[in-house]
């Protein structure tokens, strides 16, 4: 365990693929989606214990979740949330943060993680993170994690890296945004395609200086409030200046512009839990490939089911097939498993017909 070393986990999304789960007010990264006893965010602040000390653990999520991460997190303090009073997709979350940790430690290295990816072998993770640590605190680079892909997937973005280098650690040719099934194809053809986690490894003061080269004006706007940060007038500045900052991802904004961009090839399965079908596949399975989750059910002719309660409710199921059956105070949702991608857009039909009472 290092003092220098940093975590950085983004738990500020909705999640609406997970209705209803998920919802605005208590979205996916605070449930027990694995049925394991652990939320999302527990699970993934857990797995870097060996790694990180937890005063060096920060959370961006939205302002309006700061109590539920504040409770599940009993081990972290109200200066390591970095709250965000609107909306503005990943740059200036991790800017901002960027700033405050380099304040406090100008050679912090740091990793910045999604709070709701599911890793088994956490062994081989950590790994490949300290791997990454070690290159990031001598050179100047922007590390992510790719993913080896196992079959074309149109649900990921992709990271295309120079297929002539031999390093462990690869130059990052370019990114590709999610494709369709003959150009994913293709890419797994190719051979030097790997699916993007949106798992980063740089130190802080790279990352920073990135900032100040491609996003000049979220930059200035920023580092205008640096006395600021980590004091009783962060609350205040940031509310002032937040929503100025633009709307934009750190994909867009710093990764597809900047030089010294380099990808570390997991040794780990990895899933993203994004979607129904994604906990479906990492979850055990009865003997008619039934995923069922704090539930008690009792199934006939019954096949292929992601079947999940929220209190061990008894779930009595016969001659269904390939659903989703999601029971949650005042929502039971049964869904085919194979229409899993409209759920997004039911939930807008859902808020649109009834407002906000069942989302």
């Amino acid at each position: 365990m290092s003092n220098n070393f940093y975590t950085v986990i983004m738990a500020g999304g909705i999640g609406s693929r997970f209705w209803p789960m998920s919802t605005t007010q208590f979205p996916k990264q605070f449930h027990d989606m694995l049925g394991t006893g652990n939320s999302l965010l527990q699970k993934t602040c857990s797995r870097f214990n060996s790694l990180i000390p937890s005063e060096n653990t920060f959370v961006l999520t939205n302002e309006r979740y700061l109590d539920l991460v504040l409770d599940q997190l009993p081990e972290i303090t109200n200066d390591q949330v970095v709250l965000e009073p609107a909306m503005r997709n990943t740059a200036p979350c991790i800017l901002l943060s960027a700033m405050k940790i380099y304040k406090k430690d100008p050679d912090a290295i740091i990793l910045v993680a999604p709070s709701d990816h599911w890793i088994e072998d956490e062994d081989a993770f950590l790994k490949d993170v300290l791997t990454c640590f070690d290159h990031c605190r001598t050179e100047d680079k922007l590390i992510t994690l790719g993913i080896n892909p196992t079959f074309p997937n149109t649900g990921y973005g992709y990271i295309e890296y120079n297929s002539s280098d031999d390093e462990d650690i690869k130059k990052v040719d370019q990114f590709r945004e999610k494709p369709d099934y003959q150009t994913a194809k293709k890419f797994l053809d190719d051979g030097n395609f790997l699916w993007n986690a949106g798992i980063f490894i740089w130190s802080a003061k790279s990352i920073i200086d990135s900032f100040k080269e491609h996003m000049p004006d979220m930059y200035s706007l920023f580092s205008s409030g640096m006395d600021r940060l980590n004091t009783k007038d962060e609350e205040q500045f940031i509310d002032e200046n937040y929503s100025k900052a633009e709307n934009i991802s750190i994909d867009f904004g710093i990764l597809e512009r900047a030089k010294n961009v380099f990808v570390k090839k997991a040794t780990f399965d990895w899933n993203d839990l994004g979607t129904w079908g994604s906990l479906y596949d990492k979850l055990d399975k009865d003997a008619s490939n039934n995923a069922v989750v704090r539930a008690t059910a009792h199934l006939k002719d019954s096949n292929n089911n992601m079947i999940l309660t929220n209190n061990e409710k008894l779930v009595v199921i016969e001659g269904l097939n390939d659903f989703i059956i999601v029971d949650k105070d005042e929502v039971l949702m049964i869904y085919p498993k194979e229409n899993e991608q409209d759920i997004k857009k039911l939930l807008s039909e859902i808020k649109n017909k009834y407002g906000e009472k069942f989302t």
